[in-house]
C-alpha cells in the first residue's frame, strides 16, 4: 500500500498536478493581497466628510413699542365744520376764541372717547348744554358738550379709545345738531383738536403741541341757520331795553323787529 502511495507522488504527472495548484493558491493569495491594499489605499484617498453643522435659526426681532398717544376721532367719518380758533358769532359783537372744534352730525349719533382716559364730570351746562368731561394721561382732558344725552358713565369709570360716552344732539348755546368737541392741556389750555384727531404719536415728543396752542388773528364769521332761543330772548330783551323797538317771534323762529321812528 504504502508502496502505490510512494508510486503515485513520484509520478512526473502527479507532481506537475501539486505544483498547478499550489501556484493557483499562491496566486489567489496574492491576487486577494493587492486587492485588499488598493481598497485601503482608496479609503486613504478619499477626502474626510465635512462636519455636520446645525442649522443656527436666528432669532426674530423683538415687536415695536407701542405708541406713546392714539387718539380717534369721536365722529369717524364727519368733518369739522367750525374749527379751532378766533370766531365770532352773528349774534356777538366781537369774536372770542372758540376753544374747541365742531362736527356736524344727526342727533342720536354715538360720541366716542378719543382716547383712553376716566370719565370725571358729566352734567348739564347753560352754554355747554348736556356734556362728558374725561381725563387722560399727562394730563389731557377731553370735553363733548351739546350732547342730546350721555351713556350713563359714573365718575372714575374708566373708558377705553372708542368706547361710546354720549351721543349727538343740541342743548345748550347750540344752533343745531352738531358736537363741540375740546382738547385741553394739563395746565387747562386749549389745544387745536384736530392736530390730534385721527393720529398716532409714538413718542410724546411727537405731539405737536406748540402748533396746537396757537391762536390765529384772523376772527371768522360763523355762519347760522338759527340763533339759539336763549340768545333771541336776550337780543329782544336788550332791544327793548335801549328803546330801539320792539322785537317779536314769528312763525319758523325768525324774528321781526319794529324800529321806533323819531321825528324832528
Amino acid at each position: 500500500m504504502a508502496s502505490r502511495v510512494l508510486a503515485a507522488t513520484s509520478s512526473p504527472y502527479s507532481l506537475a498536478a501539486f505544483a498547478a495548484v499550489g501556484g493557483a493558491i499562491v496566486v489567489w493569495g496574492a491576487i486577494n493581497a493587492v486587492t485588499t491594499i488598493g481598497a485601503m489605499n482608496a479609503d486613504l484617498d478619499k477626502p474626510a466628510p465635512a462636519p455636520a453643522i446645525a442649522s443656527v435659526t436666528a432669532p426674530e426681532p423683538p415687536p415695536p413699542p407701542p405708541p406713546a398717544f392714539v387718539f380717534d376721532a369721536p365722529l369717524p367719518g364727519r368733518v369739522i365744520n367750525s374749527p379751532f380758533g378766533l370766531r365770532q358769532m352773528p349774534w356777538e359783537e366781537n369774536g372770542r376764541l372758540h376753544e374747541g372744534v365742531d362736527i356736524a352730525a344727526p342727533a342720536g349719533a354715538p360720541v366716542h372717547v378719543a382716547t383712553d382716559g376716566i370719565v370725571m364730570k358729566s352734567g348739564v351746562s347753560g352754554t355747554y348744554g348736556r356734556f362728558v368731561e374725561v381725563a387722560h394721561k399727562d394730563g389731557f382732558r377731553t370735553l363733548y358738550a351739546h350732547l342730546g344725552r350721555d351713556a350713563g358713565l359714573k365718575r372714575g369709570t374708566y373708558v377705553k379709545r372708542g368706547t361710546t360716552v354720549a351721543y349727538v344732539g343740541s342743548s345748550g348755546r347750540s344752533t343745531g345738531s352738531h358736537l363741540h368737541f375740546e382738547l385741553r392741556n394739563k395746565a387747562g389750555k386749549p389745544l387745536n383738536p384736530a392736530l390730534f384727531m385721527g393720529k398716532t404719536f409714538a413718542e410724546k415728543d411727537d405731539l405737536p403741541l406748540k402748533a396746537a396752542a396757537k391762536v390765529g388773528r384772523t376772527v371768522r364769521l360763523a355762519q347760522v341757520s338759527k340763533w339759539p332761543e336763549g340768545v333771541k330772548a336776550q337780543m329782544a330783551s336788550k332791544t327793548a331795553a335801549d328803546g330801539e323797538g320792539v322785537v317779536t317771534r314769528v312763525k319758523g323762529g325768525r324774528i321781526r323787529t319794529r324800529i321806533n321812528v323819531v321825528d324832528g
